[in-house]
């Protein structure tokens, strides 16, 4: 923060608390004459800064009070991190690139927007998708600028939190044997979502920026460090941050460690997010989690052991799981002797050597986890053959970690693994076959391939043969293979077990080409990246898998054996949209959310998308004139931004 804005802060608050002093306390800690002569330092500051402190004693601000808290639809979905409790796992996430390392601030996140200098809205973050308006409360955040230095429209995400010292501050003001507020994160939450904002003036609330969502022509040198910068420039406080590698990650680790026990801000952990945010964009998200940052939690329950061995446990993708065997040590109740290391990464980034003294702990209380290495011998040997086939095994670079793969086609392993993953009920949906028929039917060769359930006829009198199969059990396994061959596109595309393609990315995949089989399988990586959730890393995952020869031969004669069950559009009064793509942004006033737009526009034939590319026909936003990202774009692509009223208008529906 400059020195300008750093005697802003310190202004505020000093004055501040010398108005409480001589107005509630009938107390003077300063004369009326210093009064003066700071109040009109700060004056002179907030002229030359163009930033105002929400509270400055400058400003006459009053409380209001609003009889429910109205919702607001977030233009992007708020998602959770993936979380770790291992320091070799922030180690192998970023890998070779440079990260920010922050507090994991416990409160209440907020969505704080600007507009031509002046805060316009605030908006929680409810459930991610919609959040509820809190902008009256905002204003009463104890270091939040009501105005700023910034013409264009700003979108910052923090954290509001309530203090410690402020905590018992506000608890020690209760009367005596009453009930005690329980922790500051309950009560930040209850003060921030007050419908009277003079309660949450009481509550000497802050907030600390933790993103820029959107900052209008304003190039940051693609670095997340930069953005926090350039807020600090206008009298925000953000999320105490320093920048990260994979040399000294432990070191920084250790450094908040240390400083949990004085950290007056609440916290639950750390955060970890790349710095470079085309690369962190590129990796798109899973359906809970963006790729771009992970959170770490600190580990409990901590237990010292030995190291007495590595397991390679093969997975139906070829990719085979490192597992650590440890002596038997007794966490949170119960023994535990072994526990995953994921990936090769990992077990690098801990140096393991077999021997080695180690810390071992249950994440969530749950899963066995090894927590870091004490001796780091780093004398591991990496295998070089599968342990169930003896095939050769190569090391490939999946994201920002090394992984271990078994390069044989034909391992047993591999071969049940995707008969499992595509029989499974989110795929295919084979009902009745087990993984012990399962099982049964490869050891006998019945079948090799997805492909061959569909032609169990050919070897009936060899299945009656075969221990767990009788007349009766037959006849299911035939009635559930024919009842899987009517399925959708997106069953089909999840079935395939493509890397990192979930159930509801394929979903959207299928969602995005109308569910055209041909489409999907010739897809570019300029149409995947169109598709909600999906990054640059993802669609050449994809497209590398279809264009390998085998791959695309098996899943053309799997879809010749399928009949897709396609939705049906709606019979509807107004003109057949098909063809057309649109993307929805902004609020919404007509339609009660951008899923009911979604609906209305698809049971007219219509695509809807989350990003606007040049296949997008149209961009729905009530503020035309905004300078979003997504206004942007579809202005230099030449896409008509079209508001409800429009849309009504081209959909023949009233408003």
């Amino acid at each position: 923060m400059t020195d300008k804005m750093a005697r802003l802060h310190e202004l505020t608050a000093l004055l501040n608390k010398a108005a409480r002093h001589y107005y509630q306390l009938d107390d003077e800690i300063m004369p009326n004459r210093a009064y003066d002569a700071l109040y009109d330092e700060l004056v002179e500051l907030e002229r030359a800064t163009g930033t105002v402190l929400a509270g400055s004693p400058t400003q006459k601000v009053g409380y209001e009070v609003i009889s429910a808290l109205p919702k607001r639809a977030h233009e992007q979905p708020m998602l959770s991190l993936d979380k770790t409790k291992s320091v070799a796992s922030l180690e192998a996430f970023v890998d070779d690139k440079e990260g920010l390392l922050s507090w994991k601030l416990d409160g209440l996140t907020v969505v704080l927007t600007y507009e031509n200098g002046r805060l316009a809205e605030a908006v929680t973050r409810g459930d991610g998708l919609v959040g509820e308006v809190i902008t009256p409360n905002a204003r009463q955040f104890r270091n939040i600028p009501l105005r700023i230095p910034f013409k264009g429209k700003l979108v910052l995400r923090g954290e509001a939190v309530i203090s410690y010292p402020d905590f018992k501050a506000i608890n020690d003001a209760l009367p005596p044997g009453g009930e005690r507020y329980r922790n500051p994160r309950n009560l930040c939450s209850g003060s921030v979502r007050q419908l009277d904002s003079a309660v949450t003036a009481e509550r000497h609330v802050r907030f600390y920026v933790f993103a820029v969502v959107e900052a209008a022509e304003t190039a940051f040198e693609n670095s997340h460090a930069r953005q926090l910068d350039f807020v600090r420039t206008l009298g925000f406080e953000t999320v105490p941050t320093v920048r990260v590698n994979r040399t000294n990650m432990h070191e920084a680790v250790m450094k908040f460690f240390n400083e949990v026990a004085t950290n007056p801000l609440p916290s639950d952990g750390l955060v970890l997010l790349y710095d470079d945010i085309a690369y962190g964009e590129s990796l798109g998200r899973t359906a809970k989690f963006p790729r771009n940052a992970i959170a770490f939690k600190w580990a409990d329950d901590l237990a010292e052991t030995t190291l007495r061995a590595v397991i390679w446990s093969p997975s139906r993708t070829g990719l085979l799981n490192p597992v650590a065997i440890f002596d038997a040590v007794e966490i949170a109740g119960t023994t535990v002797s072994r526990a995953s290391l994921h990936n090769v990464s990992i077990t690098e980034a801990l140096r393991l050597g077999i021997g080695d003294r180690i810390h071992v702990y249950k994440a969530n209380m749950i899963i066995p986890q090894v927590f870091d290495n004490i001796t780091q011998s780093n004398s591991l040997i990496i295998p070089d053959r599968c342990p169930a086939c003896d095939g050769e095994t190569t090391i490939r670079q999946m994201h920002d970690t090394r992984e271990l793969y078994c390069g044989n086609p034909a391992c047993p392993v591999k071969i049940r693994g995707a008969m499992a993953h595509y029989v499974s009920r989110d795929a295919m949906n084979v009902d009745g076959l087990s993984e012990k028929r399962l099982d049964v039917l490869l050891r006998a060769g019945v079948i090799k391939t997805p492909g061959d359930l569909y032609h169990l006829e050919a070897h009936k009198a060899a299945i009656l043969a075969l221990p767990k199969f009788g007349e009766k059990s037959y006849e299911n396994l035939i009635r559930a293979v024919e009842n899987s061959r009517h399925t959708t596109p997106a069953r089909l595309l999840y079935a395939l077990g493509i890397e990192g393609i979930g159930i509801e990315t394929a979903k959207a995949i299928a969602s995005a080409f109308s569910g055209e089989w041909s489409r999907i399988m010739e897809a570019t990586v300029e149409e995947l990246e169109a598709v909600e959730g999906i990054g640059t890393v993802l669609a050449r995952n994809f497209i590398a898998y279809f264009e390998q020869a085998e791959n695309r031969a098996e899943a053309a004669a799997l879809r010749a054996e399928l009949t897709f069950d396609m939705p049906q559009v709606a019979e509807t009064d107004g003109p057949d949209l098909s063809g057309k793509t649109f993307v929805i942004t902004g609020s919404l006033t007509h339609w009660p959310n951008r899923k009911a737009l979604q609906e209305a526009l698809e049971a007219r034939g219509a695509k809807v998308t989350g990003s606007v590319s040049n296949k997008t026909d149209f961009l729905i936003n009530n503020d035309a004139a905004s300078t979003s990202a997504k206004n942007r774009k579809a202005a230099d692509l030449g896409i008509p931004i079209l508001t409800e009223a429009q849309l009504a208008e081209m959909m023949q529906e009233s408003l």
